[in-house]
């Protein structure tokens, strides 16, 4: 279930700059937001709660702003919004009283990002729900949000791979299949037929978690066009809550191609 929401920049707040590194922090917004609504979130975590091996997979996944008009500034390393409006996808999974419960909930919230230096104020303008698409067992896509996709190498540390790395289709058909026996409550038992073809050079993404602080550390995804082949309960999967990695932290969220 995707919502395109319509945030209106509230400049006289705060200003109009935020720090190129605010991906993180809206995993936070919609975390405040949902928890905002008290008993009906529990209920709402209650009916739509995905574990697997004790490990709890949130379903969910969101778009980077889509700015119509902005400038980067480097040496302060934020992003000037001149737009009046930006918009903001954001996917839910889970379908049970998603609707009626997101558009309830999101409408009208006021949220800040940024730090004292670059901070912007947002007010949820529009919540619409975009229509269910029909699913075919080979889709076009285009990255909303960079492709993570991380494995541990011999030396312990964490690398993270271009989609164009023979070892990434394979990772992204793994978390794809644990996504689905988390979802649905079993594995999947169906043809294995995938597949994973780019359309484009995929362009490398490098975001700062919680910057300038003790705990900074930094993530690597990659932009991207590609071709999947799988079947459509699988791409429904990836379009739903992301393909790769941090699917809820914001990554991987795709959009089809004609």
């Amino acid at each position: 279930m995707r919502f395109k929401i319509i945030l209106s920049t509230e400049k006289h707040a705060f200003g109009n700059r935020i720090p190129i590194n605010y991906q993180y922090e809206l995993s936070g917004v919609i975390y405040k937001i949902l928890s905002s609504a008290s008993e009906d979130y529990a209920t709402w975590l209650h009916d739509n709660g995905f574990t697997l091996d004790s490990k709890q997979f949130k379903l969910f996944t969101y778009s980077r702003l889509i700015i119509p008009s902005y400038t980067i500034e480097k040496e302060s390393a934020c992003i000037r919004i001149n737009s009046d409006t930006v918009e903001w996808y954001v996917s839910f999974l889970p379908e049970e009283s998603t609707v009626k419960f997101v558009q309830g909930v999101f409408m009208n919230q006021e949220f800040q990002l940024g730090g004292w230096k670059n901070k912007v104020q947002f007010r949820v303008q529009s919540v619409q729900v975009l229509p269910n698409p029909q699913f075919d067992s080979e889709m076009n896509f285009e990255t909303l949000s960079p492709i993570c996709i991380s494995l541990r190498n011999d030396s312990g540390k964490t690398e993270y791979l271009s989609p164009s790395d023979n070892r990434s289709k394979e990772s992204i058909l793994f978390s794809l299949l644990n996504r689905y026996q988390a979802f649905y409550g079993k594995p999947y038992s169906g043809e294995i037929d995938f597949n994973f073809d780019l359309l484009n050079t995929p362009k490398s993404v490098l975001v700062t978690y919680k910057a300038n602080t003790e705990n900074e550390s930094k993530v690597r995804g990659y932009m991207c066009k590609f071709r999947m082949k799988a079947n459509p309960d699988l791409l429904k999967l990836a379009y739903e809550c992301g393909v790769g990695m941090k699917g809820s932290q914001g990554w991987g969220m795709v959009k089809m191609l004609a």
